[in-house]
């Protein structure tokens, strides 16, 4: 088959998910190591039979469900090619406005410390590390083999102004502060239906699930943070969509001010952030 038959036939065939094509191309893409935009200028071009056999085997996978991101083994993060495994939470485009919004908060040029918690496959810390090169990042996990994905993933595209803890958030933090804290921490009531959906029941329950109906990972770091912020530093979160309200109620309950929260691609409460007072 050529390029577009191809695609149509493996589109056609993944009608369980909501993006068919797009999963569709991105899974010839790596089979064939050339870009998406090879797909588009030649559509006429023929398929060798080892290479449309692979594809139909990953086409076969993505329907039983498994991520396409563990299917490549990798995933773009903020224009970043990083590697990601069973391990770790697949990066997601919401999580870039996490990024985005930090950054907005750190000078250009200035040498801040800044704190990711559970770091997973380093994707924030990572982020932000090449974006402020004068910057010191250290980003913990409680996961080995998550952080040697992080790791690895530093390795492999130079950034080298971050270092990589084992620990359940500040527990290997003590003594030190930072200008900024940032986490993606588990935020998932165990009752929600959506872990038996999608990418999420392929990813490790550890990063997705808190208790306290999604809330106790957050209300611990909001109130240990404490002890590891400047004045003034800055204390940001990814959240669920409903938890906004509630985030926003807990940094003001720990004395944190400035706080705001920031909507997602689909216009829900995702980012939250404050500042410690003076």
């Amino acid at each position: 088959m050529n390029i577009s038959h191809l695609l149509t036939t493996a589109s056609n065939n993944l009608h369980n998910s909501d993006s068919a094509r797009l999963d569709a191309e991105v899974l010839l893409s790596h089979i064939l190591k050339v870009g998406r935009s090879y797909l588009f200028a030649h559509p006429e071009k023929d398929i060798a039979a080892d290479d449309e056999n692979r594809f139909l085997n990953l086409i076969e996978k993505r329907k039983q469900g498994t991520p396409v991101a563990h299917l490549t083994g990798n995933r773009e993060f903020w224009s970043l090619q990083l590697k990601v495994t069973p391990d770790t939470l697949i990066p997601r485009h919401d999580t870039e406005i996490l990024v985005e919004k930090i950054l907005e908060q750190i000078p250009e040029n200035t040498a801040w410390q800044i704190a990711d918690l559970g770091t997973g496959s380093g994707a924030i810390a990572l982020a932000i590390a090449n974006e402020r090169p004068a910057c010191s990042v250290i980003a913990t996990d409680t996961s080995d083999n998550a952080l040697s994905i992080a790791k690895y993933n530093a390795q492999q595209l130079n950034i080298n102004n971050i270092q990589f803890i084992t620990g359940d958030w500040f527990e290997p933090l003590e003594g030190k502060r930072f200008h900024v804290i940032v986490s993606n921490p588990p935020y998932i009531p165990e009752s929600d239906p959506h872990l038996k959906q999608g990418d999420v029941k392929f990813e490790p329950d550890s990063a997705l699930i808190a208790g306290n109906n999604g809330l106790a990972c957050i209300e611990q770091i909001t109130r240990e943070a404490h002890q590891h912020l400047q004045p003034g530093g800055v204390l940001a979160f990814e959240h669920g969509y409903e938890q906004g309200e509630a985030v926003r109620k807990l940094l003001e309950k720990h004395g944190y001010t400035d706080i705001q929260t920031i909507c997602d691609l689909a216009s829900l409460e995702r980012i939250t952030l404050g500042k410690l007072s003076n």
